[in-house]
């Protein structure tokens, strides 16, 4: 029970972390959009969209499979290998971030001239240091998460993002009011990378070595039987073929926002010019992936907590615990997923115009957020069947979705502009969904919602319907009042955000789609939000 209760509390720690991340990571991009004009705003997306492919590349997947083979090696008191496998991913995660640094350097105003955006090469080079370090932070964290222990991971993770944001936002404010060009001003906001990386770097250092003198003091490679050392070509060969699949499997967002990096400017350069094209793309790639990363956030932390118990179930070949959890972490990511993006599509004007410069793009953001329900439910899919031992599946999901969003970008955008290029990654991650829950069906029979689905529909229409009436109600009191712009657009947000989650939520009891025999499958913190509610189901006996 005690092993139970500290796994828990681990995955916890890390939800958490992530969770804090994240939202520092959101929050990082409105001040820097105020800051930064048109072409700032796009070098800034650009070189965060290359920074992250480039270190899930570069990290290959690693961490979680060194977690794993660590954590298995001291179950069975190998500590000898469990070490010499860790001390193979720090030399890996060196020597790969020394190559990839090395060659975003190079490659840098390679690329960006390709993506028709020369000055993005200084902001994409200023991240350039940071890669040294971060690979190797990568097989820390993934080497104190075997050893369970969560915090170092969690701790470091929130230590980096608060470093980063703060950087990034002081040095592009000194450089703006310095006279920089938009250029070099995006540069110093991704320098702040390197900064964060740092704090994070010491933060790990610290708790390793805080894991070093609790094994000396509990004798624990004193006791060890050893284990014969294995050489450093078989551990990389080991690692490699598990690690692969699942960081092919796990690069579907990074890979389509490159896409867009790469081939957004070009592809609407022809029919709308440069300034206009990289204009577009810069509230594509700063304002819309801004709030578009909101939603999948809290559906991504709930379902991550069921995986665990996922794979614990299938290798027991415990087929009806199996289909409950599986049935549980699609159910919660949509139905905790919908309604953010509801609320956050309908009330994109007042939403945009609160938080960043200008009123334009919201039409833009609303579609992009809305794309982010096929994104919940391609991760949280692609996730368990990561979890059933079936990476190899979810990796052939995710590359073939990749290749169409990339198709599909270019059939689109010459006819539907920036929305084309939206309307690829919408198709992108529905196709993955679809071909991975094809997959499960055939592994284990579960339902998302079953025949709910009427339900569901009713309860979206109507929160999102009279959300977006709201938005307008709003919108015409702001016109026609002498209430200060902002703050009119913050009540508005407020009231469509309070309104559609209220009424989505509202919507699921009343047509049943919660049931209340079903509330002791929930999380304890759901129950207690929607036990007072199921007073308004309508009963069987009068259906």
């Amino acid at each position: 029970m005690a092993k139970k209760e500290t796994f828990i509390k681990g995955t916890l720690i890390i939800a958490a972390a992530t969770l804090v991340a994240r939202l520092l990571g959101v929050f990082q991009r409105v001040p820097l959009e105020h800051m930064l004009g048109p072409v700032g705003n796009a070098a800034f997306a650009t070189s965060q969209n290359v920074y992250l492919l480039i270190l899930a590349v570069a990290t290959a997947g690693i961490p979680s499979t060194l977690s794993k083979m660590v954590s298995e090696k001291y179950a069975l008191n190998k500590v000898r290998e469990a070490e010499r496998i860790y001390y193979a991913a720090l030399l890996f995660g060196l020597v790969s971030g020394i190559v990839v640094t090395v060659l975003l350097i190079i490659f840098a105003p390679w690329y960006a001239n390709f993506a028709g955006q020369p000055e993005a090469a200084p902001a994409i080079r200023a991240l350039a240091p940071a890669l040294l370090l971060f690979p190797l932070l990568a097989m820390m964290r993934g080497y104190t998460q075997g050893r369970n222990m969560m915090q170092a991971s969690g701790i470091s993770q929130i230590v980096e993002q608060i470093l980063r944001v703060v950087t990034a936002i002081a040095l592009a404010l000194i450089l703006v009011n310095s006279g920089a060009s938009q250029g070099y001003a995006a540069a110093g906001a991704s320098f702040g990378g390197v900064f964060g990386s740092i704090g994070a770097f010491v933060v790990m250092v610290y708790y390793l070595r805080k894991l070093r003198k609790a094994d000396r003091e509990a004798g624990l490679r004193a006791r060890s039987m050893g284990g014969q050392v294995v050489p450093l070509r078989d551990i990389f060969a080991s690692i490699f073929t598990l690690s692969v699949p699942i960081v092919i499997s796990m690069l579907a967002v990074p890979a389509v926002n490159m896409i867009d990096s790469t081939f957004t400017i070009p592809l609407l350069t022809p029919s709308l010019g440069e300034a206009q094209a990289t204009y577009l793309y810069g509230i594509l790639g700063q304002r819309g992936q801004s709030i578009a990363g909101i939603p999948p956030i809290l559906a991504i932390a709930l379902s991550t907590s069921l995986i665990p118990v996922i794979s614990s179930a299938y290798a027991k070949r415990d087929m009806p615990h199996l289909q409950r959890q599986v049935t549980l972490a699609m159910r919660i990511s949509v139905l905790s997923g919908m309604p953010l993006v509801l609320a956050l599509s309908v009330g994109a004007f007042s939403v945009n115009g609160f938080i960043f410069s200008t009123m334009d793009g919201a039409s833009i953001i609303s579609m992009q957020t809305l794309a982010t329900i096929f994104q919940i439910s391609m991760m949280t899919s692609s996730s368990i069947l990561i979890g059933l031992g079936k990476p190899y599946i979810a990796m052939i999901s995710v590359s073939g979705g990749i290749i169409l969003k990339l198709v599909m970008s270019f059939v689109l955008a010459p006819f539907l502009g920036i929305y084309g290029i939206i309307a690829a990654t919408m198709i992108a991650f529905f196709v993955i969904t679809y071909l991975n829950l094809r997959v499960l069906k055939k592994v284990v029979k579960f339902s998302v919602i079953g025949k709910r689905w009427p339900g569901f529909i009713l309860a979206t229409l109507a929160a999102g319907g009279t959300g977006y009436a709201v938005e307008y109600i709003g919108q015409q009191i702001s016109l026609h009042t002498p209430v200060p712009d902002k703050l009119g657009l913050f009540f508005t947000a407020a009231f469509v955000s309070i309104t559609v989650l209220v009424l989505f939520v509202v919507g699921l009891v009343i047509f049943r789609v919660i049931r209340n025999e079903e509330l002791s499958g929930y999380p304890k913190a759901v129950q207690k939000l929607l036990r007072p509610l199921m007073r308004l189901q309508p009963s069987r006996a009068s259906k």
